[in-house]
């Protein structure tokens, strides 16, 4: 996994590519800048980013006039030869854990972070507003622990088991003292 020249590229999938996933690909960018690229995409993406999604990441200062949802087709050795070669992929959900992907560009690694869909959330705005948030925090967490491993001193396997190992970190105070 030589990637002196350029960053690592790490992909983000969701079913829907509505919420997690873009949740996810703004803080990988965010908190990995220069070492990583983030990337999101769905297997049927909705076509649009959810709304709630939007208003939490207004609301912390992200950049949201580039974000969309997009089929991981986008992604795929297969289906576009200008597809970024993938260092990492990453499912957030767990109906994408359980689909068949396409064939990734760079026999990237895989690991399973499954985070509870806050777009399922009910009740009121601030009840929903909720669940993003925390769907957010429990990314976040994640992915500051997968930022912080010592990249060049693991080998394939040991970086595989810490993939799995931050994939059921619960939440950020699950890592608090």
């Amino acid at each position: 996994m030589s990637t002196e020249h350029r960053p690592m590229n790490v992909l983000f999938l969701c079913t829907h590519n509505s919420a997690r996933s873009v949740l996810a690909e703004c803080l990988m960018n965010r908190v990995g800048a220069g070492r990583f690229k983030a990337y999101s995409a769905g297997s049927m993406p909705s076509g649009r980013i959810n709304p709630h999604a939007i208003n939490l990441l207004k609301h912390l200062d992200y950049d949201t006039g580039d974000l969309r949802s997009k089929s991981w087709e986008e992604f795929s050795a297969s289906d576009n030869p200008a597809a970024p070669p993938l260092d990492f992929v990453f499912t957030v959900c767990d109906n994408a854990a359980g689909e068949v992907c396409p064939i990734w560009p760079g026999q990237p690694m895989t690991a399973h972070w499954g985070i509870p869909d806050p777009s399922a959330a009910t009740g009121s705005e601030a009840e929903i507003a909720l669940a993003f948030a925390d769907a957010y925090r429990q990314l976040n967490n994640r992915i500051s622990l997968f930022c912080a491993l010592p990249m060049s001193t693991l080998d394939r396997l040991s970086l595989q088991r810490r993939l799995d190992e931050i994939g059921q970190v619960e939440t950020a105070d699950d890592t608090a003292a």
